[in-house]
């Protein structure tokens, strides 16, 4: 099988971790004219609207202002020019229409939305983003709470009283699209799902656990369906970094070898197998709706599908 082709997998910029330890490597920055950044508030974007289509605000450093309450994010480099995303206070006031209060006809967008990026824009917006929340996260040291701050360009977070750094952490998550004998795909909706999603199987590995274990365990934990235990009976097929807020999402192809579906109640509420024939009389019936294209949940489905689905699904 070929690599899926996933979103929020793209870069072509260089992250130059090498210089995050450069003492004022921000400030030289913010100096230098060539220098694009980005803002991020939360998990949004400062966007422009191109032809309908959010793109995200790529602006030299010293026209997106100074900001007493942000953080500034060394975000790495391209063709020469350094990157960086102000990163502000993610306060629940900032809608995702809402004005991004530059004077500028910019808004705030969540990720989902920017669906038309390019390599450079998808790969700095999902780093930005995904490194704000953490920021956001661990505003308190974990072990004493008093008051961290940002070090390494944005890449620690320092506490004072314990003399100690924290690092950026990024949660593994197995999504799978499980797939029987006759060729079924096994698609389930989640409890706090809207009426009709239905997507894979997912969820966090546990700690002191391997992948594809975590891929047999959620599926009959959350299904009782039974993955084979053989080495082709879980599959790899990509990854997908999820910063909602710091995932990254292990994509398998897995194999089942006992089908009867009973499903927990808990974290899922329904669980079914679909020909490829049912799945298309179930969707244009508008009886299930499938993940966004941004997910790769959808990209999953679509590999076993054997092409792209329609997007309304």
């Amino acid at each position: 099988m070929s690599p899926l082709h996933l979103p929020f997998t793209r870069s072509v910029h260089d992250r130059a971790a090498h210089r995050r330890t450069e003492p004022g490597l921000v400030e030289e920055l913010l100096a230098d004219p060539a220098t694009r950044a980005v803002r991020v508030r939360g998990a949004r974007v400062a966007v422009t609207d191109d032809g309908g289509r959010p793109r995200p605000v790529l602006a030299p450093a010293d026209a997106v202002g100074a900001h007493d309450d942000g953080t500034w994010l060394f975000l790495g480099e391209h063709d020469g020019a350094g990157l960086l995303a102000l990163a502000l206070p993610d306060d629940g006031a900032a809608g995702a229409q809402s004005g991004v209060d530059d004077g500028s006809d910019g808004r705030w967008a969540g990720l989902r939305e920017l669906t038309a990026l390019d390599d450079l824009e998808q790969g700095i917006v999902v780093e930005a983003v995904a490194l704000a929340q953490w920021h956001t996260a661990h505003a308190r040291c974990p072990r004493c709470g008093a008051p961290t701050t940002a070090g390494q360009a944005g890449w620690t977070r320092v506490c004072a009283v314990e003399d100690r750094e924290l690092y950026p952490r990024t949660d593994p998550a197995v999504i799978m699209a499980v797939v029987d004998d006759e060729d079924r795909i096994l698609l389930a909706h989640g409890a706090a799902w809207p009426a009709g999603r239905y997507s894979t199987l997912a969820g966090f590995v546990e700690p002191g656990e391997g992948l594809e274990h975590a891929v047999r365990r959620e599926v009959a934990e959350e299904t009782g369906v039974v993955v084979g235990a053989g080495p082709d009976d879980v599959l790899y097929r990509g990854s997908q970094a999820w910063p909602f807020p710091a995932s990254l999402m292990v994509g398998f192809r897995a194999r089942a070898v006992r089908t009867d579906v009973r499903v927990d109640d808990d974290e899922i509420t329904d669980a079914r197998w679909f020909t490829r024939a049912d799945l298309v009389e179930a969707a244009e019936a508008g009886d299930v709706r499938l993940p966004g294209a941004q997910s790769i949940a959808r990209a999953l489905i679509e590999e076993w599908y054997g092409e792209e689905l329609p997007g309304a699904w």
